[in-house]
C-alpha cells in the first residue's frame, strides 16, 4: 500500500512538474515583442497604388527598422544601402526608374543608413522615374 501511495505521489509531482513548464514554456515562446518605436512607412508603387505598413522596433535607424520587416533590398554602395527593393517592386535603373525617400512628405536628404529613427517617424517610398 505504502509503494502504491508513493507512486501516485511521484506521477502526480511530474504531473504538475510537466503543467508547469508547458505554462512557462507558452510565457517564453517565440512570439515577437513589438519594439518601443513606432514608425509608419507608406510605399507608392510604380502602378500609383500605396500600401501603409507600421513598423514596432526597437531599431537605431531606418535600415535596420526597414530590413527586420524584410520590406527593402538593394546594393551595398560607399553611402551604405542603395535601396533597389521596396515591398517586392524593383527599380529598373536602365529606365531611369529610382525610390524617392520623403520623411513626413519633405524630400529626405539622406539614406536608410544614415536616417535614425524616432517614435512616430513617418516615411514614404515613391517609385520615382526620371533623374
Amino acid at each position: 500500500m505504502q509503494n502504491h501511495v508513493r507512486t501516485h505521489r511521484a506521477a502526480a509531482l511530474l504531473l504538475a512538474l510537466l503543467m508547469l513548464l508547458s505554462v512557462f514554456a507558452g510565457c517564453t515562446g517565440n512570439e515577437k515583442t513589438q519594439g518601443a518605436k513606432t514608425i509608419t512607412v507608406a510605399v507608392i508603387h510604380g502602378d500609383g497604388s500605396e500600401k501603409s505598413f507600421e513598423l514596432h522596433t526597437d531599431a537605431e535607424n531606418l535600415r535596420e527598422a526597414l530590413e527586420e520587416e524584410k520590406l527593402v533590398a538593394g546594393e551595398e554602395s560607399d553611402y551604405g544601402l542603395y535601396v533597389l527593393t521596396v515591398d517586392g517592386e524593383t527599380v529598373n535603373e536602365d529606365n531611369q526608374e529610382w525610390w524617392c525617400l520623403t520623411k513626413g512628405g519633405e524630400m529626405w536628404n539622406y539614406g536608410v543608413d544614415d536616417t535614425n529613427i524616432a517614435d512616430g517617424d513617418a516615411y514614404e517610398f515613391t517609385f520615382t522615374v526620371g533623374w
